[in-house]
């Protein structure tokens, strides 16, 4: 796939350079500086932007504000955010701002090379990637939901599996459970919920952002 890579620490930068070339993945661009991401972006529309949260020039959340900028102004350009630490109200809006084609891991994740570069095709095949602490961070801000409150404590298990964009057949493994199972908890998620009529994706968005309180 063609990869654009938006990362302020040289040494980083150029060891995902060489982890993806070894891949067999082309990289088009590499740049340390948040409006340099956007300006790539136009110029090659990759298939998928990897960025850092802090960025130059401000040194805050301009990587984070680009992926954004990105998912609105080029939907078909997939983004993995990478980050230190949750940042909670734009790891929310990450989530929700699209249908797929995201994902937002710990930068401790990309050392675990299986592991990112699974994320890293998921998200660029148009599905999500979220890193587990993400999710846990952001489901402790939200018990108060009362729709949730309904769900049993299995539900709530495969529902933060989905918000981590593993698919039914990934949930099932995960917990030990048969396929046929997962998909009768996710259909009662989509029922408590009062998700209906949707496409199964929507649907699924919908049900994370639900439990994600935004």
């Amino acid at each position: 796939m063609r990869v654009i890579l938006a990362e302020d620490s040289t040494l980083l930068r150029e060891g995902l350079i060489r982890l993806l070339a070894e891949e067999g993945h082309d990289v088009v661009a590499a740049v340390g500086t948040a409006p340099e991401l956007l300006k790539a972006t136009e110029e090659h529309r990759p298939d998928i932007v990897v960025t850092d949260v802090r960025m130059p020039p401000d040194h805050k959340d301009d990587g984070m504000r680009a992926a954004l900028t990105i998912r609105r102004k080029w939907p078909d350009v997939s983004v993995l955010v990478l980050s230190q630490y949750v940042e909670n109200r734009y790891a929310t809006e990450l989530i929700t701002s699209t249908d797929g084609k995201v994902g937002y891991l710990l930068k401790d994740r990309v050392a675990q090379v299986d592991e990112f570069l699974e994320a890293l095709d998921r998200v660029a095949a148009g599905g999500a990637a979220f890193d587990p602490e993400v999710v846990r961070r952001l489901l402790t801000r939200t018990t108060h939901v009362d729709p949730l409150e309904t769900l049993t404590r299995r539900e709530k298990d495969v529902l933060e599996l989905m918000a981590q964009g593993l698919t039914n057949a990934r949930i099932s493994e995960q917990l030990h459970i048969s396929q046929s199972a997962a998909e009768k908890h996710i259909n009662a998620i989509f029922d408590k919920l009062g998700l209906t009529g949707s496409s199964g994706l929507s649907r699924r968005v919908m049900a994370v952002v639900r439990y994600l309180g935004s």
